[in-house]
This record gives C-alpha cells, sequence and structure tokens, in this order.
C-alpha cells in the first residue's frame, strides 16, 4: 500500500506557518489540539516543523509574558518526511526506529500534502494484513475459485 492511500486523513491534519511568524503566533495555532506545524517558505516548500515541544522549550527563554521570539529559533529544520509514492511499511520503519509521533508528507515540490500519523500506518498495516488473511482463507476453503 501507498501513503497516497493515506492522504485524506492525513491532509485533515496539515496546519502550516510561514517561517518569518512568531512563536507565540505557533504556540496559538498548536492551542486546537494538533501536535505539529509544518513550517514553510515563502514559496510554500516545507522548511521545518514546530511541535508543541519545541514551543515550550523556547517560551523557556522568554522573557514576561510577551514571547515574540521567531519561529525559526524553535523549529526543527532536519525533517524527515515521505511522500506519497513511498510504501506505508518503508514509513512505517522510519516512524518506528525514530521514535516520531508523527510525519509530514510533501510532494515533489517539497510542498506539505499532510501530517501522518503513526496510528494510521498501524491502521493501514492492520487492514493489509486482514485482506490477505481473508485472501489466503478463502483459498484454503476453495472459494471463489470454481
Amino acid at each position: 500500500m501507498l501513503i497516497e492511500a493515506l492522504l485524506p486523513a492525513a491532509g485533515r491534519r496539515l496546519l502550516q506557518i510561514g517561517t518569518g511568524e512568531t512563536l507565540l503566533q505557533a504556540a496559538r495555532l498548536l492551542d486546537d489540539g494538533r501536535d505539529m506545524l509544518l513550517a514553510c517558505d515563502g514559496e510554500g516548500r516545507l522548511a521545518g516543523v514546530v511541535t508543541k515541544t519545541d514551543v515550550v522549550r523556547q517560551t523557556g527563554h522568554c522573557a514576561g509574558a510577551s514571547c515574540t521570539a521567531p519561529l525559526v529559533e524553535a523549529m526543527t529544520r532536519e525533517v524527515v518526511s515521505a511522500r506519497p509514492e513511498d510504501l506505508v511499511q518503508d514509513v512505517w520503519k522510519i516512524v518506528k526506529s525514530s521514535g516520531f509521533k508523527n510525519i509530514p508528507v510533501i510532494d515533489q515540490n517539497g510542498r506539505p500534502m499532510g501530517v501522518l500519523n503513526a496510528r494510521d500506518l498501524l491502521q493501514a498495516l492492520l487492514q493489509e494484513v486482514q485482506d490477505e488473511e481473508n485472501l489466503l482463507r478463502d483459498y484454503v476453503m476453495n472459494v471463489g475459485y470454481r
């Protein structure tokens, strides 16, 4: 199964912010239950990611309640991402080995298409196994082969 099949769910989690924004603006966007913001450059390409942990860590360095630090100070620039043509199994291996909860999906131009959650990947893998099990059971029972 390809990541492309999971894009509808990934697209619903897509939340972008410009790299020129402030940390306070990022914190406000993350307030609605989202875990990750995709920071994009002026051309819409993925430049980094900002998580709630990044925001909390950086606001610890702010003086007072008016933290106007630039977003780029808190974002992670080295981003591991997936592409629609990647296999779900391959992306799961990356997520599992890195310990990531979420992974961005980008197109061939580096523009974000969505954010996959580890749960999405596991559900797709489980469905694949169940489908294979059903096919094997039907084969053994000689169902549909007359």
